[in-house]
């Protein structure tokens, strides 16, 4: 009994000490943004300062309307296109789909700063350029996959005898996805995903991490 409760004591202790290590930059982060000083000196010294330079700054607010913009288009088309690829990864089989989902994997795990390049550098020479629309892009080659690798694992999960009852009660395939298939997927949950990775990546793309801003 006396070891169970150390165990249980030691766990306790693990996720504590994990949640401080989540979480303890960003809330030391969140005060500092009240200090007089912008290089985290200390004592800390109350001001807000920083705040009201913020709204007055024309330039970073058309940057951060930019940002959200980016950010809702990017969702929307992710999770559209996502789960219908997801959908039809799922029902059909075809020539190269083992190939095709293994594509899904490399932009998950390659650097964004070598996949940023290689974007940038194939804009250019397809003639795209940059710009906002270059931005979009880029956002949701990086977040479809996600998407896409998400919802297939709820597919997973799915009753196809749902499917197929729907079909003997006379339900076409439209129907079927509309009314049983879409509703079984962790629509939120893919929401969530796509709209912090569409932050993480404006956050990357408009701050120098461990430099100036």
């Amino acid at each position: 009994m006396t070891t169970t409760r150390i165990l249980e004591g030691l766990g306790r202790l693990y996720i504590w000490l994990l949640l401080a290590f989540l979480y303890l930059p960003i809330i030391i982060m969140a005060l500092m943004s009240f200090n007089v000083s912008p290089f985290y000196q200390l004592p800390f010294e109350w001001t807000t300062e920083w705040y009201a330079s913020l709204w007055q700054n024309d330039q970073l607010i058309a940057a951060t309307r930019n940002s959200v913009e980016i950010a809702v288009i990017t969702t929307i088309i992710c999770v559209v296109l996502g789960s219908a690829a997801s959908l039809a990864l799922y029902r059909y089989e075809f020539r190269g789909k083992k190939f095709l989902q293994a594509l899904l994997f490399p932009p998950i795990a390659i650097p964004w700063l070598i996949t940023g390049t290689a974007m940038l550098i194939f804009f250019f020479g397809v003639g795209i350029g940059r710009g906002l629309h270059a931005i979009l892009l880029g956002h949701v080659a990086l977040a479809l996959p996600y998407v896409i690798v998400v919802v297939s694992a709820r597919l997973q999960t799915f009753a196809p005898e749902l499917e197929e009852a729907a079909r003997s009660l006379g339900a076409n395939q439209w129907q079927v996805t509309r009314r049983v298939t879409l509703p079984w997927i962790n629509a939120v949950s893919t929401i969530i995903i796509v709209v912090s990775m569409a932050l993480m990546l404006l956050t990357a793309r408009f701050f120098k991490f461990g430099g100036e801003k």
